[in-house]
């Protein structure tokens, strides 16, 4: 009896004690925004959504609230263009150009998005965010030029 109380108190004394800690995830809603509705629900997508701080919209074209391409074969005003809308999208949520952390552009023309390509300093003052810049056989609508997508997060 001795020898099995020795050895219980050795084994007990050499085990570790484990400390399960509970973690609670807050899930967040998603809040969803369409920039011209009736156009977005033709197509079948939503412009932006956002889900606790992070905020991604869908690519920004040169159209107007009717699907009309805007600036066709200028791709410097349709770049502005894309711009202008995506502005639109991150003041509704308070957010700013700050405050994107990805950026892709799609372009049919890699060589005319390069050229006018030097805009986008008056749109990243503080830091360039990441992403990817593609060149691709064509957009939705025939003669887009570039169409640009993004994320961006707010730190509270």
């Amino acid at each position: 009896m001795a020898i099995f109380l020795l050895a219980v108190t050795f084994q007990s004394c050499n085990q570790e004690t484990k400390v399960v800690k509970e973690t609670t995830v807050k899930t967040e809603t998603p809040e969803y925004f369409l920039l011209r509705p009736e156009l977005e629900k033709s197509f079948g997508y939503s412009h932006a959504v956002r889900i606790g701080d992070d905020l991604k919209i869908s690519g920004a074209v040169s159209m107007d609230n009717n699907g009309v391409l805007v600036a066709p074969g200028n791709m410097e005003q349709q770049m502005k263009n894309c711009y202008s809308d995506l502005e639109k999208i991150l003041k509704h949520y308070g957010y700013t150009f700050d405050d994107v952390v990805v950026e892709n552009v799609y372009t049919t023309n890699m060589k005319d998005f390069i050229s006018v390509s030097g805009f986008r300093n008056s749109i990243y003052k503080k830091q360039y965010p990441t992403g990817t810049w593609l060149e691709v056989k064509g957009l939705a609508i025939e003669g887009q030029l570039i169409e640009i997508d993004m994320e961006a997060h707010k730190s509270k």
